[in-house]
């Protein structure tokens, strides 16, 4: 092992594992669980580097919104074995991406432009473009904005291309672009398109991309050491990039900020994107309250939807065996997936020569992991999702539930009466006209009694298991032999009524939570 990096990871033991104390997190789990989760989280991080040769790392841990804890190891400058600590300033890369994204539906918001513009309303010079078939639609800011545009995937071409100037990328625009496919089609990742999100930026905004960054995402954030000029990052801070090869660390220059600087130009530290990806995990669930992010609760929400799916896949873990089915896309600036164990995962990662990034987080659970490194295109991607399963299963974290509406909720207790104790007059006031169409009456009625040998009387439950929205939800009942499950769903009438219910003796083994076979 080369011996600065064995210095690097000896001094992991000194500067890792520095939770947050100011402000615990938000009930979503007890303490312990998440101390020793975070721990854990620390020791996959650790040894990744290792096995990966990465001379420095920051990583931090959200929960419920903050910052909950954060880790770092190695060096930030290997020739001044300068440590990395929380605040060391690292290039980001492509999570850039999600900034410009912001920015440009604060203009929509605002009501400077739309998502289904074209592209050249903002940017003349793309109004020569020669489109692949003479049926494909103009490229829109909503094409542009989830990789959609037909450009051809260009990695890693678009990394060299970040200190252009304005003016060449307006020369390139006017020769013309070639097309891999017609707008609209297919995802395909393209660096050029988010260069091209930010002269519209620059275009509606009459202030350069990097003013209104900072003006309208940044300050308000209170997100001090972020920035698109890394001239401006103290010197005690900045991070220096590094490539392995010929078995030692090698400088990689520091790219300069230019026409490309939206699709990869930011720099920031731990704690100031630990702020930022709190605000996308303070959108979820919806919920009434004022708006304090840059831009709507409903618009960061829209940002994490998903708008290009990409095709789904299917790997086997080669430890456990365990299969794993994974489906998504990209939304607005971000990756949005699905796989067995998550409903949602939002996340994106950066790379340039001397870095590699990753932020990733869970909607439904209000938790993520962010981690920088400064070795070219770190790879951070598959340990992210393993630490974020550990952060999960350690801490025991469980999902965070829309609220019941209080139609559900007075629903929930009537229903539970009745399957209790049945009273036809009170089943006739709760059924939506589809109820007894589905099945009669007469059957859900027999149907509920011929339970009652098996599992005894039955008490209402108290709460619900499981509430899926404001109108659907299902509940347990304690019975003297046994338990019943109970769901119900209501109609679009007001008042709201059952149109659907199901009432089923729960199983002794309770169900996998899994949708992937073994």
């Amino acid at each position: 092992m080369h011996r600065l990096f064995a210095a690097g990871i000896a001094l992991a033991a000194a500067v890792v594992a520095v939770p947050h104390a100011a402000q615990p997190p938000g009930g979503n789990a007890a303490a312990p669980a998440l101390t020793a989760a975070f721990a854990d989280v620390d020791r996959l991080l650790i040894q990744f580097m290792a096995d990966r040769r990465v001379p420095g790392a920051a990583w931090g841990i959200i929960v419920d919104g903050q910052l909950a804890h954060t880790g770092a190891s190695g060096w930030r400058d290997v020739a001044a074995r300068a440590p990395v600590d929380a605040d060391s300033v690292f290039r980001i890369a492509s999570m850039t991406k999600s900034f410009t994204a912001i920015a440009i539906l604060k203009l929509r918001d605002e009501g400077k432009l739309s998502l289904d513009d074209p592209a050249d309303r903002y940017v003349p010079e793309m109004a020569g473009l020669i489109y692949p078939t003479s049926d494909a639609p103009k490229i829109t800011i909503r094409h542009l904005l989830s990789h959609a545009e037909g450009f051809p995937e260009d990695n890693p071409w678009g990394d060299r291309q970040l200190a252009d100037s304005d003016e060449q990328l307006s020369q390139m625009l006017r020769r013309g672009i070639p097309f891999s496919n017609a707008p609209g089609l297919n995802y395909e990742y393209s660096n050029l398109g988010f260069a091209i999100l930010g002269r519209i930026v620059r275009n509606v905004s009459t202030i350069t991309y990097q003013d209104y960054v900072a003006a309208n995402i940044l300050r308000p954030l209170g997100m001090t050491s972020t920035t698109l000029e890394p001239s401006t990052v103290p010197p005690n801070q900045l991070v220096h990039g590094y490539r392995w090869e010929d078995e030692r660390w090698k400088d990689e220059p520091l790219l300069a900020n230019g026409s490309f600087g939206s699709m990869g130009g930011m720099l920031t530290s731990v704690r100031d994107l630990g702020r930022y990806v709190g605000v996308f995990l303070s959108a979820w669930p919806p919920h009434d309250g004022a708006e304090t992010a840059p831009i709507r609760r409903s618009s960061l929400r829209e940002m994490q939807h998903l708008w290009s799916p990409v095709p789904s896949s299917v790997s086997r873990d080669r430890a456990t065996g365990a299969v794993q089915l994974t489906s998504g896309g990209y939304g607005y600036g971000l990756r949005v997936a699905q796989n067995c164990r998550f409903r949602t995962i939002v996340s994106h990662t950066g790379g340039l020569p001397g870095f590699g990034s990753v932020m990733t987080w869970l909607p439904d659970y209000g938790a993520g992991i962010i981690a920088f490194g400064n070795l070219t295109y770190t790879g951070w991607g598959g340990i992210a999702t393993t630490a974020l399963e550990a952060l999960v299963t350690k801490g025991d974290l469980h999902p965070r539930q829309p609220a019941a509406s209080a139609a559900l909720t007075a629903m929930r207790d009537t229903v539970s009466r009745l399957v209790a104790h049945w009273d036809d007059h009170v089943a006739d006031s709760i059924a939506a006209d589809n109820l007894y169409l589905d099945q009669t009456k007469d059957r859900r009625r027999a149907a509920i009694d011929a339970l009652r040998p098996s599992v005894g009387a039955c008490a209402p439950g108290s709460g619900f298991d499981v509430v899926e929205n404001a109108l659907r939800g299902s509940w347990t009942m304690p019975c003297d032999k046994g338990k019943l499950e109970v769901a119900i769903t209501l109609a679009p009438t007001l008042p709201p009524t059952v149109q659907f219910l199901s009432v089923r003796q729960a199983p002794a083994t309770p169900a996998r939570t899994d949708v992937c076979p073994q």
